[in-house]
């Protein structure tokens, strides 16, 4: 299936054509900007250089997206899911965790409710 045409990148008088919304060079600059002014510094304490360590020896043993596995298919881990959630007293423990693939980590928040803040409770 073919991709889409590239398209200019976002940031003010950029040339680049990309395929995201910016080019790779300033994806890296807005990365940094959210995370230093958009993201809750309760997360940036949450999510430092331990929790690194501990999602890349987790992928290590598991590097396909659990649910996808069950389902046979083979598809390589883009997220690690706490299945409780640290905001809900959850830990980064290896039982609480879960490679997944970026859709179905999508699909688990969205059936929570909780990724678009529509949390019914």
């Amino acid at each position: 299936m073919p991709y889409k045409p590239a398209r200019p990148c976002s940031h003010p008088g950029c040339p680049n054509l990309t395929h995201g919304r910016y080019c790779e060079e300033h994806q890296k600059q807005e990365n940094a900007r959210y995370e230093k002014y958009d993201r809750d510094p309760a997360v940036r304490r949450r999510y430092g250089r331990a929790w690194s360590r501990i999602r890349a020896s987790y992928v290590k043993e598991h590097p396909f997206c659990e649910k996808c596995f069950e389902r046979g298919l083979i598809v390589p881990v883009e997220e690690v899911h706490h299945i409780v959630p640290l905001s809900e007293g959850g830990t980064h423990a290896r039982e609480n965790l879960l490679s997944l693939c970026r859709s179905c980590h999508s699909r688990i928040h969205a059936e929570r409710g909780d990724r678009w803040h529509n949390k019914c409770d």
